[in-house]
Parts: structure tokens; sequence; C-alpha cells
């Protein structure tokens, strides 16, 4: 059964959807030094993992549109991956 999503965990759970939308894991990221550098997300990849993220944000925090894309936007500045070329 999978953990429930919950302000405590939101941060883990899109970190865990980014890395599986690229084909990777956390295990991956530990033991990939500079893994934001290495790392890579394309265009498609990126719309699809913010669609999911902004849905979600609003879901948990119980908030709009226009507050859930600026905590994305936040998110991604902090733990995002590079765009693939």
């Amino acid at each position: 059964m999978e953990e429930k999503i919950t302000r405590d965990n939101i941060a883990e759970s899109l970190f865990n959807k980014q890395l599986e939308i690229i084909g990777k894991t956390r295990i991956d990221a530990v033991e990939s030094f500079n893994w934001r550098f290495y790392f890579t997300i394309t265009g498609e990849q990126y719309l699809e993992f913010k669609k999911y993220a902004i849905s979600l944000i609003q879901k948990v925090f119980k908030c709009n549109k226009t507050k859930a894309l600026n905590t994305f936007d936040w998110y991604w500045k902090m733990f995002s991956v590079r765009f693939k070329d």
C-alpha cells in the first residue's frame, strides 16, 4: 500500500516522482556525485512533472493554482535536474 502524501512528505514524494519520470531512483542520486548535473529531463517530461506537481500541491496544501505554481517554481529551483539539449 502506498503511503498517503501529506505536508510532511510531499517534497520526498515530488522528488521520487521527478526521478521516476527520468528513469532514475533515489539510490541513483545517492550514488552519483553531483546528480543534479548528470541527470537530465526533456521538455515533455518536465511538462508531465509540472502538471503532476501542481495538482498535488493544490490538493495537499488546499491552495489556488497561483500559489501552487509559486511553490512549484521554488521546488524546481531547489531540486531540479538539467534540461536535455
